[in-house]
């Protein structure tokens, strides 16, 4: 558990006075590091070796994925395949643990809901959990990440009667859950339901990225804003943390989420218009392709309310045709982390490490964005 009994005072520059709202408390320098849960996914092995993981930054490594079946039984590929997937996890696990760090199974993710709800039914639910723990000690895991996505309120009984039940069944082991960004225009009412989970969990992660689209009622905006949300951009870390946090969720619990990745806009050359589109990000937009591909210092701009960059221009940009270009980078990630310490929140989860990592580079720059994690959280 961590320490958070000595909430101390502080004085504070006008800037970052400013930067705390009403209710927050700046807690004092010194207590136990936040995570550092990153992801590493089986279908990004070549982008970035087992050797390359930097365990002085990452405390969890959150490795995918595993999914369920509607009949409660698991596929172990990792979007690889039934036996290099396997053996694949295997040597992450070991490279993982060697390291000191806590290795951590991604069970689910984007296009798994069918098998989640009938894997966790009534009917199937504990033939689930044995499946799942199998798997768990057999590849020689620390835990489980579940990735519920989407998590309706109509499976919220089921979902946390698993959480429940592997929890009964393993209490020492970690038990982790990502959930989605809140629009602020619909967080007047949070949902005692997330806090009434936060016992069961040692970690509630906010992915607080892809939050922005050309959706009806919505201008451009940043893919990770950290703050500034509003009217017609109403997303941001700020909002989605401050609804977990009313819902019940204790600070230490909380995390929030770093996209090593970037969204491609057309039609908009910058924030806070009307008319984009997005046409790329997650894979594509990886930040090693945006430094390699897109990034030129004079289309790059600094967004003071939102506390992130975003390159633009009327000429369309890189292979993707972009007319603004919304990622994270080094002042954006410091800002996250000033925001994490003074909110006294547990830490944060990173899609995906390999997004950030530059190969062809010296040992010291080859993950710009992992290491300033590990200078600013």
């Amino acid at each position: 558990m961590r320490n958070l009994t000595l909430a101390l005072p502080v004085v504070c520059g006008l800037a970052l006075c400013a930067a705390a709202k009403a209710g927050d408390t700046v807690f004092a320098n010194g207590f136990q590091t936040p995570w550092v849960s990153g992801y590493y996914v089986g279908y990004e092995r070549n982008l970035h070796p087992i050797a390359d993981l930097d365990f002085s930054v990452i405390t969890h490594l959150m490795v995918g994925r595993i999914t369920p079946n509607a009949n409660g039984t698991v596929n172990t590929h990792f979007d690889i395949d039934p036996v290099a997937g396997p053996a694949w996890a295997r040597q992450v696990s070991v490279a993982t643990r060697a390291a000191g760090a806590k290795a951590v199974l991604m069970v689910g993710g984007a296009g798994e809901y069918a098998g989640w709800v009938g894997a966790a039914s009534p009917a199937n639910r504990d033939a689930f959990v044995a499946n799942l723990l199998f798997v768990m000690d057999d590849l020689d895991y620390d835990g489980l990440d579940l990735d519920w996505e989407p998590l309706p309120a109509d499976d919220q009984d089921d979902f946390l009667a698993l959480a429940v039940a592997l929890r009964a069944a393993r209490p020492d082991m970690i038990l982790t859950v990502p959930l989605g960004w809140i629009n602020a225009n619909f967080a007047q009412n949070p949902d005692p339901f997330y806090g009434a989970i936060a016992p069961v969990f040692d970690q509630i992660n906010v992915m607080s990225y892809d939050m922005a689209g050309g959706w009806d009622g919505w201008q451009s905006w940043h893919s990770s804003a950290l703050a500034g949300a509003g009217g017609n951009t109403p997303s941001s870390v700020e909002a989605s943390v401050d609804y977990y946090r009313a819902a019940g969720v204790p600070r230490p619990k909380l995390g929030i989420g770093i996209p090593f990745y970037g969204t491609c806009w057309r039609n908009v050359t910058g924030p806070r218009q009307w008319g984009g589109m997005v046409v790329a990000s997650d894979g594509a937009l990886s930040h090693t392709n945006i430094i390699r591909d897109y990034f030129d210092a004079g289309l790059r701009f600094w967004d003071a309310e939102a506390a992130m960059p975003w390159l633009g221009s009327a000429q369309p940009m890189g292979p993707s045709q972009c007319n603004f270009l919304s990622y994270d980078d080094e002042a954006s990630i410091a800002a996250k982390g000033a925001y994490l310490r003074r909110n006294g929140l547990g830490g944060t989860i990173i899609w995906t490490i390999a997004q950030g990592h530059f190969p062809e580079r010296p040992p010291g720059p080859r993950n710009p964005l992992l290491r300033v994690i590990g200078e600013s959280f």
